[in-house]
């Protein structure tokens, strides 16, 4: 590897090296010495320099992503503006995931980076940002609900909470091994997903 030349090069570097190791190894398996020797610094006090803390370097790898995200969530509101269909909004909510995935190609490690950060207690205690919870992504989930009215907000809830589960974890089990070109892989899973989500959200709801 050659080295960084510049503070911007060499954040990137350890943005992406560090989403790599934490995706195969887990956050707290890492060390930052590791991501320095990694992304080939030779400067073990690299990561602390240009991040601080661990939970500065994790989210700064979830913010690095979920401009991407917002971006297609938006146009995939925009799309679907007006429509009173479950699977419009189901669609909204996975479409920008899986094709931000696409956009990652092969070098997609993002999807099991995510899985991390929704089910590592740890992560939670760090106060980092939470999985799910931007404003785009609540204007969405609304919509989801508004075509369920005759649901128990508590169920809605629940059900939120499965098809989050779901969708990352699901395409963390596809990301290793992508191809180039994912885009039939990635199409492949929004479709069983969105058709998963449409028999979730519509179950009975047992009492």
């Amino acid at each position: 590897m050659t080295r960084s030349k510049t503070p911007e090069s060499t954040r990137q570097r350890i943005l992406e090296t560090a989403e790599r190791l934490f995706a195969e190894h887990g956050v707290f398996s890492v060390s930052n010495r590791q991501i320095s020797d990694e992304a080939g610094l030779g400067n073990n006090t690299a990561v602390s320099y240009h991040f601080g803390s661990k939970a500065e370097l994790v989210r700064a790898i979830y913010l690095r992503h979920n401009e991407s995200l917002d971006r297609l969530r938006a146009k995939a509101l925009e799309q679907y503006a007006g429509s009173v269909q479950l699977r419009d909004w189901l669609t909204c909510v996975v479409r920008p995931f899986t094709d931000h995935l696409v956009s990652l190609a092969s070098n997609s490690w993002y999807a099991r980076f995510a899985a991390q950060l929704m089910t590592e207690p740890k992560l939670r205690e760090l106060g980092l940002v939470d999985v799910g919870q931007t404003e785009l992504q609540r204007t969405i989930i609304d919509a989801v609900h508004g075509c369920l009215p005759d649901l128990a907000p508590a169920v809605r809830a629940e059900r939120d909470e499965m098809a989050r589960v779901l969708i990352v974890h699901m395409c963390a089990r596809r990301e290793p091994g992508l191809p180039d070109d994912s885009t039939e892989i990635w199409n492949s899973t929004a479709t069983g997903l969105i058709n998963a989500l449409t028999g979730l959200y519509q179950a009975p709801a047992s009492h």
